[in-house]
């Protein structure tokens, strides 16, 4: 089960090994077709990537600060440093493919 995070706690969950925060909202088609996706990588990755989900209309302080404008947006965090942003709806295949460049 991928762990939410919210302005409190995002820092401190986001802040050691490869990260991917997924920013997104329930009112959101592309989102909830973009959760499956993740869940499956989850899954796949344990251990190698930390996968987050983060509410945006809950926590809009956080996704202000990084800026995020559309949903679904991927931050991919390394050490508490953002490496990569994917704006929109992706597939396995292709976020598998962003996290190796991190985790490998």
């Amino acid at each position: 089960m991928i762990k939410n995070v919210t302005d409190k706690n995002f820092k401190k969950e986001t802040d050691t090994g490869v990260t991917l925060v997924d920013f997104w909202a329930t009112w959101c088609p592309p989102c909830k077709m973009q959760s499956p996706i993740i869940e499956q990588l989850d899954a796949e990755m344990k251990g190698k990537v930390n996968f987050r989900k983060l509410d945006v209309d809950q926590n809009q302080q956080t996704a202000g600060e990084y800026g995020i404008m559309s949903i679904p947006t991927l931050l991919v965090k390394k050490d508490g440093q953002v490496v990569d942003k994917l704006v929109g709806l992706h597939m396995k295949d292709q976020l598998k493919t962003v996290l190796a460049q991190y985790t490998d």
